[in-house]
């Protein structure tokens, strides 16, 4: 019974710590990256989760949710309803798009302790939306503590297209950052050959540049990471610039 029990707490904290070995990601993800003059809504979920893996974690509100329109920045956090993402603590948004252009919408999440890397972790997570098929300003940064500027339009772009981005840190490129990178398995239909290929990684070049290739349609969460120059608690302080695109299927006629 003794050697049962060794054996089922050993399992556990193996489950424990291969869960802790996937890519965190703050999540901000539309049901579309596109929207028609038909449709004008389009709902919002806000996480906290592995993506891939599907294995979410609480988000406490964050202390911004806004969206950026034409040069000026809308408060959105009284629009927020507490939901269940992947069973735990999210939250999700309706927003009615009344102008066409290209709608930036932001999350900074409240700071969330990560007791397996004793750090405090903030994803400053952004995702980038065009209404009735306009926008031009896609490469405008929103000058927050750290994000990543598209160099390629970030929608209507198909699956196997490469996306480039720059990673900005306090308004200056971040070179030779680390950039993760996962796709939203939302419907669970894709497994990894192997643990390293949950997350895809790349680097940044001397520029704070960077490339890949989305080889699937679907969601893509790019997680670019830093130390902060601060500490919370006595703890260091992981800072993610966080973008989420979505690539497209060919359509056949």
């Amino acid at each position: 019974m003794r050697k049962l029990r060794i054996v089922l707490l050993s399992a556990i904290m193996l489950l424990a710590f291969s869960s802790l070995a996937f890519a965190h990601f703050g999540m901000l993800i539309p049901n579309d990256s596109i929207i028609l003059p038909a449709k004008k809504f389009t709902q919002f979920q806000l996480s906290f989760s592995h993506p891939f893996e599907l294995a979410g974690m609480n988000l406490v509100k964050p202390k911004k949710f806004s969206v950026f329109y034409d040069g000026k920045e809308s408060n959105l956090l009284p629009s927020l309803k507490k939901a269940q993402v992947m069973g735990h603590e999210s939250f999700t948004a309706e927003y009615k798009f009344k102008r066409p252009g290209m709608y930036t919408f932001f999350m900074e999440p409240t700071p969330y302790p990560e007791p397996a890397e004793d750090n405090y972790i903030i994803h400053y997570t952004k995702t980038i939306v065009s209404a009735f098929n306009e926008g031009e300003d896609w490469n405008t940064p929103l000058g927050v503590k750290t994000e990543i500027v598209p160099l390629t339009r970030p929608w209507g772009n198909y699956a196997g297209n490469v996306f480039q981005g720059v990673v900005m840190l306090d308004g200056k490129p971040a070179p030779f950052s680390r950039v993760e990178v996962e796709l939203y398995n939302k419907d669970s239909k894709f497994k990894a050959p192997y643990e390293c290929m949950v997350t895809q990684e790349v680097m940044c070049d001397q520029n704070g540049v960077f490339t890949f290739a989305c080889p699937k349609a679907g969601w893509w969460g790019f997680a670019a990471l830093n130390t902060a120059d601060y500490k919370i608690k006595g703890k260091e302080v992981e800072l993610g610039a966080v973008l989420w695109i979505e690539m497209l299927p060919y359509e056949t006629k």
